[in-house]
């Protein structure tokens, strides 16, 4: 069992319109952008981050804006809705607030106990409010949501998989153990964990394959506190069978990748070094930062990329 991991480091979406995107989350959710810098692999296109204060582990949803990029179609084989958490009693305060700014997809629901909230992000992204309690993290407070209200960080996320047997193996293989069964849906979790380190499994056998695209999660990525941890989970992964990446350098953490039995891409981040690396604190996000492969490019990426207003 791979005790190294405590939960989830972030997740990463595909979107549309960057500025949009911003808004949702800075305005609507009231987190903060802990980063504005560009895809590693496409430097034409922002990568954003949006988190607490200081852009905790388990706190961080990132995304890749593309202008031109086809609606993302769900099904199996992908993360279904990703689940924040939020101070116990603060639901009516959310429901009141998002459906005074219009947001859609709104649904109180209850599963494993949980009192939940639904909602769409602006490209149909699937997400719920999660009350729970005896959750210390702090919220950020300074975007217009108080701190009795303010999202503490992820709960956890929501896997849709035609075969929930080889995903349920290897998350107890990660540290994740079986809590509670509910019709198709199955909940894992791990004991002492980050707070951020609950999944759900919903067993779908007859639905049709998720097609990626705006509002689609890229990949869900998993805490490892440093990168000696890291190179002991992947060398059990490694010895397990499964095809994991080298070591890639993400400038805020260290990433290794592999492909899940039911088709979800997942990744191992360390929670070093941080996204206060090259910012101090106060102004996280604020300014363009650049891979330093592409920092001799900046004159002609920043002409490409539409400014994002704050």
């Amino acid at each position: 069992m791979l005790t190294q991991i405590k939960g989830l480091h972030h997740v990463t979406s595909m979107a549309g319109d960057a500025q949009e995107n911003n808004d949702f989350f800075t305005r609507s959710l009231g987190l903060r952008r802990v980063k504005k810098t560009v895809n590693f692999d496409d430097p034409e296109v922002y990568h954003l981050y949006y988190g607490d204060e200081t852009g905790t582990p388990g706190s961080v949803m990132t995304y890749f804006p593309f202008p031109q990029i086809v609606q993302g179609r769900p099904g199996v084989g992908e993360v279904g809705d990703t689940y924040f958490a939020v101070p116990k009693g603060s639901l009516p305060y959310w429901k009141e607030r998002l459906s005074g700014l219009g947001v859609g997809g709104l649904e109180e629901y209850e599963a494993f106990g949980e009192k939940r909230l639904r909602l769409k992000g602006p490209d149909g992204d699937g997400f719920s409010l999660v009350e729970t309690k005896d959750d210390e993290r702090l919220g950020w407070s300074a975007g217009g949501v108080g701190s009795a209200e303010a999202i503490q960080g992820f709960r956890g996320a929501a896997f849709r998989l035609q075969d929930a047997g080889g995903t349920g193996e290897l998350l107890r293989f990660m540290n994740y153990r079986e809590v509670e069964r509910s019709g198709n849906w199955t909940r894992f979790a791990i004991e002492g964990g980050n707070g951020a380190d609950v999944i759900d499994i919903e067993e779908v056998p007859s639905a049709g394959h998720a097609r990626q695209g705006a509002g689609s999660v890229h990949h869900i990525a998993f805490a490892v506190e440093n990168r000696a941890a890291q190179l002991e989970v992947r060398q059990a992964l490694l010895d397990t069978g499964y095809q994991v990446t080298p070591v890639i350098d993400r400038d805020y953490f260290w990433a290794i990748y592999f492909r899940t039995p039911g088709g979800i891409l997942f990744e191992v981040a360390t929670n070093e070094p941080g996204f206060d690396r090259d910012e101090d604190t106060a102004h996280l996000g604020e300014a363009l930062k650049l891979p330093t492969r592409y920092e001799q490019f900046r004159a002609q990426i920043e002409d490409i990329l539409t400014p994002i207003r704050d």
